[in-house]
């Protein structure tokens, strides 16, 4: 029974350390692509990952585009118009306006033009300070959409030069005899 413990714990052990020194298989090229490729006319392992490396710097002066950076080869998009500055002076025409009318409905209500207008003016300021933060507010949701817009449209486009890459490193592997996915 000792002896059996004994010999488990060992071969346990073994195992542990030969796992430990076989290196994690790296990940190929096509595979960090994206792309599955097989070697058709049985090439060897080194022979498949030199083509695929002489493949990708091919695929990627023809297209210009780098999957490993895509950000800096992508082409660049058309930023969008800053948003107008948003307008001032609305609580000064609010209050304006509003002195205005309020002159008027005070000499009308009870013969006290001066207590309408001040009524009015303040209501006006106030309207007018609603009316500001109404327009900054939208012009800013109008901002964030026109970047997340132009955040989309470079999203396309990267994606359509990494699909463009992606056939041509595809094209090229087919041609050495490469069956690629």
């Amino acid at each position: 029974m000792r002896n059996s413990i004994l010999f488990i714990a060992v071969t346990a052990l073994f195992a542990g350390v030969a796992a430990a020194q076989t290196p994690a298989p790296s990940k190929s090229l096509s595979t960090s692509l994206g792309v599955v490729v097989f070697p058709a006319k049985g090439q060897s392992a080194d022979k498949q990952s030199q083509d695929e490396g002489e493949c990708f710097t091919w695929s990627k002066s023809q297209t210009g585009f780098d999957p490993m950076n895509p950000a800096a080869s992508a082409p660049p998009v058309q930023a969008a118009a800053p948003p107008p500055p948003p307008q001032s002076g609305q609580r000064v025409r609010g209050a304006a306006r509003g002195a205005a009318a309020g002159a008027v409905i005070g000499e009308i209500a009870n013969d006290d033009a001066s207590e309408g207008a001040a009524v009015g003016a303040a209501v006006g300021a106030v309207r007018g300070g609603r009316q500001k933060r109404q327009a900054n507010a939208q012009a800013q949701e109008q901002a964030a959409a026109q970047q997340q817009q132009a955040a989309a449209q470079q999203q396309a486009a990267i994606d359509e030069q990494a699909a463009l890459f992606k056939k041509g490193f595809g094209a090229c592997l087919e041609s050495k005899g490469y069956t690629v996915k």
